[in-house]
Formats: C-alpha cells, structure tokens, sequence
C-alpha cells in the first residue's frame, strides 16, 4: 500500500492521461462547429494536465518512493504473467510525463491559432488529444502488454493527424509509411515482450527489473531474440535509415504535428530502449547492433543535411540525426545521457518546428563572411588538440576516466569536437586572438555544463536504470573509436565543402545526397503500387 504521499503522487500522474482520454472522448461527440470550444477546452485540459505532472515531479522529488500499483489484472494461459492495469512510478516515468505533458500543453497552445479558420479545427484537436493520451499512458504503463497496447493507440491516432490534409498526395504517402513501419514495429515489440514473459514469468516492469538484476550467468536464448526485436521496434520508430523517408515527408501534414513527434513518439524508440535497460544492457550483441545502426543513421543524415534548401526537411533531417544520436548512446549503455539528450532535443526541437516560419530571417541576417575557404592543417591540429585536452581534463575532474568509463568521454569529445567548430570559424573569418580566446572559453563551458548535466541526469536517474556499462564486450572499444572516426569525418566534410565542390565528383555526389541517396524511393514505389493512392478533391472554404 503506497504511503499518503506517494499515493497523492499516484491520483495525480493517474490524472494527467485520463484528462486527455476524457477531453478526446468528448471531441468526438461535439459537433464540428464548436471547433472554438473545443480548441479553449482541449489547451485547459493539456494545462492542467502539465500542472499536474508538474506537481507530481515535485512531490517525488521531496520524498517519493519507485513503487508499481496494479489495481486490475488478469492471468493469460501459458504462465506469461498477466495483462494488468498497472501504473509504474519512477524517476524516468516522471520526467517523461513532465516533458511530454508541457510540449503537449505548448502545441495545443500553438494549433488553436495556427489552425483557426480550418474547417476540420475540431477533429484536429480530438485526435491531438487522443494521441496525447496514448503517449502519457504508455509513459506510466506498468505491465508490458499494456505498454504495447498504448503504443499501438499512439501510433493509430498519430495516423489521423498525419492525413489531416487528405488532400495531399504527399501527405497521404507519409502517413501510410509510418503506418506500415509502426505495424512492422509492433509487431515486433509484442512478440518481444511474449518472450520475456515466458522467460520471466512476468509482464510487470518493475518484477522484470528485479529478475534481471538477480540474474547471473549468460543471458538466456529468448531474451537474446527479445532484445534483437526490442532494437527493431525502436529503430523503426525513431525513423532510423534507410527506413527515415515518412519522418522528411511528413512535413505535409500542419506544423503543430511536427512538433508533436518530438512528445514521446519519433524519441520512443529511445524511451523504450531506457525502459528495457536492464535486459538491453545484459544483451551486448542487440546493444552492439542498435549502436551500428545509429551510427549509420548519424553518418547519412550528417552529409544529407547540408545539401537540403527546405528549411523544414532540414530540420526533419537533423531530428533523423538526432534520434541516431540517441540510439547510439542507448547501445553504448550511457542511459543517463540519452535521456539528457531526449529532453534537451524535445524542447529544443519542438520550439525549433513551431518557429520555423522565422528561419527565413535567420537566413537574410548578415552574417561574417569567411577570409578563407577551409581551416589549414595546423588550425586542425590546434582545434582537435584543444578538445581531446578539453574532454580529458574536464572529464577527470567529473571522475570520467578512460578505462572506466571510454563511451562517455568518447561522446564528450563529439561535443567537444563540435564546440570547437567556433574556433574553425574563427580561424577562417580572420578574427583576432581576443575573439578566439572567447570562443575556446565558450567551447570549454559548454564542455563543462555537459558533463555538468550528465552528472544531474546520473544521480537523479540513478536507481531507474543501470549505471553505465562497462566494457564487456569484444566489439566495444572498436565500435567507440569507429564513432570517433565517423564523427570526425564528417566534420572534415562540412568544413571543406567549399573545396570539395571544385571537383565534378563531389558536385555529383552532392545531387545524390540532396536527394537522400535515393534509399526511400523503393519503399515509396513499394507503398503505391500495393496501396494506390486516390485523388481527393480540394473544397475551397466559404468566404475565401
């Protein structure tokens, strides 16, 4: 029995997705033409809904304890456990809630101007609701099974939002893909989650965890599979390459849904990879694998991004990258920083789509105009030499050490690396040693509030998910310093692309990438021929 205040903590994180159910609940039998209505109603509900989760945090963080609470359960044949209704709290259930509960509450916020006019305004916000709501229940699932099943109701109510505009063949095309991949996923996830409950006897997370953290000895065959399958679930549902092409189409459906994707649902893969820490971080091969993958998605993005003129498929591109990112500190079993990172990308990337109509401005900002083309080999070696001594000695004085913990200091020199890309720059506008001295000052602050933060992120997150992982397996130090590798290539690419495009080669590889390589046309030739796309007429509003 939870005590007095972990069971206020309890009525409210029950609250913050039951709002939302009930406001969905209600769109959908309020007539289309309180759409007005419905939009005042639907931000109240998100509001309150942030204000609850809010609050929850807050109360867990004076006193609150893990706990799972089961009020409803029944037994499936087999001994796999139960399916229940369990509501599972713990750190990462409540920063997730916060995070997912306030980007709701902001785009909510955000659609009620952007779409008011439309004619379908209601229908917008009764789906924007619903999907909310599967996000938040699968966020405080306790069981796994009810975890699949509010996986699948994001996904299907996703789906109404991304054919908004029916119209658009486009439109119609992505949200198809997405479709097909999250099935695909599913799928995939619930033969997962059967394999663990016939292995552990159990759907309940908080019991799984406790078995896993008993269990010694090599991981058993099942538990192998469910991780393997676990990794795919999560890739495809953070867009990862070659299968990334609904996540840059989907810029057809309107802004708001955009932003909605950075609430828990492009960045599920990465939450469900931190939820299943305690079986993936004993599954070195599936973690291995889900880290290749993000590294291969990382790589593509990095040198497709800069070919995109469209500001929101770029922006669609660098959030591929980012979901790559993520997966890959998931599958080097820095769980602590991927979820660091799932909260910064969130907000920063959900602010970034619902101000992107400002880009244009950013564009025709002046800006300073290089002296020359690309660094020179000594300003190279003086930048990557600045930021490997930069990480090495701020780590240390966070306790990182090489041997004891090699992936997080090999992606604090990523960082470093890409802070350092300001002393590049100054080196090639020509600025003067004060200038430079500031931007190496800067780099190094930054530095420090990285490991700052991933510090917080680890005592807070602490008892939610294994520590990090150390080295257990052959393919771990070959695997950080591919990514050191791939990382520091790509940077050499982009600073030198004004040299690179005096060659014929390069200017063809150029019309490749600014067309994604060309790896989504087969799925999407795949999609139209199995799935005919029907014309739908355009209904001009009155009064326009």
């Amino acid at each position: 029995m939870p005590s007095n205040l972990n069971f206020i903590i309890l009525m409210l994180i029950s609250g913050v997705p039951l709002l939302l159910w009930v406001m969905g609940l209600f769109g959908s039998v309020l007539p289309g033409e309180h759409a007005r209505l419905m939009a005042r109603l639907s931000n109240g509900a998100a509001g309150l809904s942030f204000l609850c989760a809010a609050f929850a945090a807050l109360l867990y963080a004076v006193g609150g304890k893990a706990l799972s609470v089961t009020p409803f359960s029944f037994a499936l044949p087999g001994d796999v456990g139960a399916l229940a209704l369990s509501i599972y709290i713990n750190t990462v259930t409540l920063v997730m809630l916060a995070l997912v509960s306030f980007v709701g509450f902001v785009v909510s916020r955000y659609a009620r101007n952007y779409l008011q006019g439309e004619k379908h305004q209601g229908r917008f916000y009764t789906w924007l609701n619903f999907t909310l709501a599967s996000i938040l229940t699968l966020i405080v699932s306790g069981n796994m099974l009810m975890f699949v099943l509010a996986w699948v109701a994001t996904s299907v109510c996703l789906h109404h939002l991304l054919m908004f505009y029916p119209e658009r063949a486009g439109a119609v095309l992505a949200a198809r893909k997405k479709f097909i991949a999250s099935r695909v996923g599913e799928v995939s996830l619930l033969i997962a989650v059967l394999l663990i409950g016939s292995t552990l006897h159990t759907m309940e997370f908080e019991t799984v965890f406790h078995a896993m953290a008993a269990m010694t000895g090599p991981l058993p065959v099942a538990l192998q599979w469910a991780s393997g399958l676990i990794v795919l679930a999560a890739a495809l549902q953070s867009a990862q390459f070659p299968l990334q092409g609904w996540l840059i189409q989907v810029m057809e459906a309107p802004t708001p849904v955009s932003a909605l994707l950075h609430a828990g649902i492009v960045n599920g893969g990465a939450f469900l990879i931190i939820r299943m820490s305690p079986i993936m971080s004993q599954a070195i091969t599936a973690s291995d694998a889900l880290a290749i993958i993000g590294l291969i998605t990382i790589a593509a993005a990095g040198l497709v991004m800069p070919t995109q003129t469209s500001i929101k498929v770029f922006l669609a591109w660098t959030t591929t990258a980012q979901m790559g990112f993520m997966l890959l500190e998931c599958g080097l079993g820095v769980y602590s920083l991927a979820m660091l990172h799932l909260v910064a990308h969130s907000l920063y990337k959900a602010h970034a789509f619902l101000s992107s109509g400002s880009g244009v401005d950013i564009f025709r900002a002046p800006a300073v105009r290089p002296a020359q083309s690309t660094p020179t080999f000594w300003q190279w070696v003086v930048v990557l030499a600045f930021a490997g001594l930069m990480t090495l000695g701020i780590g240390a004085a966070f306790g990182v050490a090489p041997e004891s913990q090699p992936a997080l200091l090999a992606l604090g020199v990523i960082v470093a690396v890409a802070m350092t890309q300001l002393l590049l720059h100054s080196f090639k506008a020509g600025m003067g040693a004060a200038f430079i001295a500031r931007a190496a000052i800067l780099s190094a602050l930054v530095g420090t509030a990285y490991f700052s933060l991933h510090a917080a992120f680890h005592f807070m997150l602490a008892t939610s998910f294994p520590a990090v992982r150390l080295i257990n397996g052959p393919a771990q130090f070959p695997l950080i310093g591919l990514v050191m590798l791939v990382f520091l290539a790509i940077l050499l690419i982009q600073q030198s692309l004004p040299n690179l495009a005096k060659y014929p080669s390069a200017r063809r590889a150029y019309v490749h990438l600014s067309n994604g390589l060309y790896v989504d046309i087969p799925f999407s030739r795949l999609v139209q021929r199995l799935w005919p796309i029907q014309a739908v007429p355009y209904v001009q509003p009155k009064g326009v």
